[in-house]
């Protein structure tokens, strides 16, 4: 073989031994996370643990669990002097693309307003908390903190705000009470806390530091087995068509222009392009069922979406956690 085309071999097979590695490693991120997720499925379908016991857990996660990790690290960590507006605009140009498209698509459907909000809901809304903390954490370490809270702070006021918005003018109003729901989200309280707590310039007292350690490294496992145990709330039924739609607009579009937006235009750092990515590639949140369900109205395809995307995620999320982790090399 001359040596030309030996070299040229050599490259191929390094480049092809590269892409498996990362793969693998990518693979070993994503699988014991979704492993959780069917692991809180598997006990509540098998009757080991109750329902019951799921919807306690989910509400540990989100009052305790999540709000400390969030608030030890918006009160401690260590911020660079960044503006966030690009960070934000990679992410949320994005969100809005995919949300009109689902929506005009349920529009073409003949679908009201209101399931026309919740369908382009489900289409944006990621499980920033449950699936997007764990995965970033997993992939990142901790020095992908600081990229979850600046997302995190405006992610879930951003999203909630606007479908409730877009059902008031379908209905002519009722969102009062979603609003005030939402001032008063345990996360969003936490963050608040941590920001006022840091310009306060106030000391961490270890015994707070240790709790908040305790509560906060509970959140990323006890979120994934609390989700599984809440998907037997959720079938894949419905309109197939607009669940398909929603489900490859989530895990497959988002992500895309994601990268297209914030890694080749508008060139963000590598932290925030791969914490952008991931986070737009994680499967339809929770939430768009409970807005779902709130207002009798596009359950059937939301339950539908989520149930989906999550069992496709592990497929998606290998690819962008492979990805992301290119970013950061």
């Amino acid at each position: 073989m001359p040596a030309a085309e030996l070299c040229a071999h050599s490259r191929r097979h390094l480049s092809n031994s590269w892409a498996a590695a990362v793969i693998l490693a990518s693979l070993a991120i994503v699988a014991p996370i979704f492993a959780l997720v069917a692991l809180g499925y598997g006990v509540v379908r098998a009757r080991l643990a109750s329902a019951e016991a799921g919807n306690g857990l989910s509400e540990f996660v989100f009052v305790l669990a999540i709000p400390a990790l969030l608030f030890r690290t918006v009160a401690g960590a260590d911020f660079p002097s960044l503006n966030p507006l690009p960070y934000w605009a990679a992410y949320f140009i994005p969100l809005a693309l995919c949300w009109t498209l689902a929506g005009l698509y349920a529009r073409r459907l003949g679908r009201d307003a209101t399931e026309q909000a919740i369908t382009g809901f489900a289409a944006a809304q990621s499980n920033t908390v449950m699936v997007g903390i764990p995965v970033i954490l997993g992939t990142l370490g901790d020095r992908g903190s600081v990229a979850i809270v600046l997302l995190l702070v405006v992610h879930l006021p951003v999203t909630m705000s606007i479908v409730t918005l877009l059902i008031a003018r379908g209905e002519g109003g009722g969102a009062g009470r979603l609003l005030r729901s939402l001032a008063l989200h345990p996360i969003l309280l936490a963050i608040f806390a941590g920001l006022a707590w840091r310009a306060a310039g106030l000391p961490m007292p270890d015994i707070l530091r240790t709790l908040l350690r305790y509560l906060g490294d509970t959140a990323a496992p006890c979120a994934l087995v609390a989700m599984g145990m809440s998907m037997h709330r959720v079938a894949l039924a419905g309109n197939r068509r607009i669940i398909a739609l929603v489900t490859a607009i989530k895990l497959v579009l988002h992500p895309l222009l994601v990268y297209v937006l914030g890694v080749k235009l508008m060139g963000l750092p590598p932290l925030f392009a791969a914490s952008a990515l991931l986070f737009a590639a994680c499967p339809t949140g929770i939430n768009a069922f409970l807005v779902a369900d709130r207002y009798k109205s596009g359950a059937a395809t939301v339950s539908g979406a989520i149930t989906l995307s999550t069992v496709l995620a592990i497929v998606t999320m290998t690819f962008a956690v492979s990805v992301a982790t290119g970013l950061m090399r």
